[in-house]
């Protein structure tokens, strides 16, 4: 840890935070290797233990450092470690920086109207013509894509194989003109999501992510990656719990017996998520996350409307309140900030987002406890076969 500490007190010293742009900051931070110090040297990283990132990141905002844009949780913890595992040489030098800086901000093209749950079911097709593909389709669920710059795609190359052999991974300009974000309003009265839909968008056969027909196993990869992202807590009492927390300690007039068991109950197994977190970042060191992700998602979904619910108990009357249902175009989805109302509602999404509930319980049976998989009618076929 010591030569990490030297690097960020140089970088520090090169680059002062307070006379600093804070994309030229990012960007020496990146050069610096202090971005990702687990990733290779060159790409943002030293190749360092992945837990010293803690360090180095208390030690930057320590020194009032800025940090990478929250409006990016997408491209820093889904498309980065994407490209680093996936990605071309050219790929990586082309998109890390740009992504770290916050210079581009990333979205995911993965969920459609008709393979949400069942996402090996796109149907958004991609077809070669010389070096360049152009694919036509629909997405939906696509946080932040009205910010955003570049977007992760999964779509369909082969209709003559199974559908999960089928699909390929692609980088894709949301400048193209065949792009077009459209808001879907939510219960809260935001648009955090958008549905896009895609016409003829022309995708450079350079910016496919390895090899044509792979794009299930490195799609499989980035939802891992987005499972880690959602359910990994940070410091103690950090989230929703925190909130609740705070606010029992510090308001006499919400604390009854009845709700100091529940809130001690949540508390108790948000601090078992978190530590089961700290383990799966630990096997990460090692390796790609595995399904053991799914459970963490699944443990944080339900952990953030349960205690978001004992908050609306706690303070009913503010739980009443809600600063505007116009529609709002929010360029982040951090919602920690926001009332208790504001934020029950929000956490309806988190059983959703990432992967519903019911598929992570199927994940968690199948690939952890090993118990017999569902049955698949569709396995096998071919996707040009199967009913839709």
């Amino acid at each position: 840890m010591t030569d990490l500490t030297e690097a960020v007190r140089r970088l520090l010293a090169e680059h002062p935070p307070g006379g600093s742009d804070p994309t030229a900051f990012l960007g020496a931070r990146f050069d610096a290797g202090l971005a990702w110090v687990h990733f290779p040297v060159g790409l943002g990283g030293l190749a360092a233990p992945r837990d010293a990132q803690t360090e180095v990141d208390r030690l930057l905002a320590e020194a009032g450092a800025p940090g990478p844009d929250p409006a990016n949780a997408i491209g820093l913890g889904m498309a980065a470690p994407t490209l680093v595992a996936h990605g071309s040489p050219e790929q990586q030098q082309r998109y890390l920086r740009r992504l770290f800086t916050g210079e581009e901000i990333w979205c995911q093209l993965f969920s459609e109207p008709g393979a949400g749950s069942d996402l090996a079911a796109v149907a958004t097709r991609a077809v070669l013509d010389g070096d360049t593909w152009s694919v036509t389709g629909q997405k939906v669920w696509t946080s932040g894509a009205h910010n955003a710059r570049r977007a992760i795609l999964l779509a369909r190359t082969d209709v003559d194989v199974p559908k999960h052999a089928g699909l390929t991974y692609f980088v894709v300009d949301m400048t193209d003109p065949g792009v077009d974000v459209r808001p879907l309003r939510q219960i809260t009265g935001e648009a955090e999501f958008n549905e896009v839909f895609l016409t003829d968008v022309r995708v450079p056969d350079t910016d496919r992510v390895a090899a044509v027909g792979h794009g299930w196993r490195v799609a499989t990869e980035t939802l891992n990656n987005e499972r880690v992202a959602i359910g990994a807590g940070a410091d103690r009492e950090a989230g929703q719990i925190g909130l609740v927390a705070r606010r029992w300690r510090e308001d006499p007039s919400v604390r009854s017996a009845a709700q100091h068991d529940t809130l001690m109950r949540w508390w108790v197994e948000s601090e078992v998520t978190r530590m089961a977190g700290e383990r799966l970042r630990q096997q990460l060191a090692v390796g790609a996350p595995g399904p053991e992700s799914s459970a963490m998602k699944l443990a944080f979904a339900r952990q953030a409307q349960g205690i978001t619910n004992l908050m609306m108990e706690l303070a009913p009357d503010e739980a009443l309140e809600h600063d505007t249902w116009e529609l709002v175009r929010p360029r982040s989805g951090s919602f920690l900030g926001r009332g208790p109302g504001y934020r029950y509602l929000r956490a309806k999404g988190n059983s959703i987002e990432g992967g519903t509930s019911e598929v992570m319980r199927n994940v968690v049976a199948e690939r952890v406890l090993g118990l017999p998989a569902d049955h698949r009618p569709d396995k096998g076929v071919p996707f040009k076969d199967v009913p839709r």
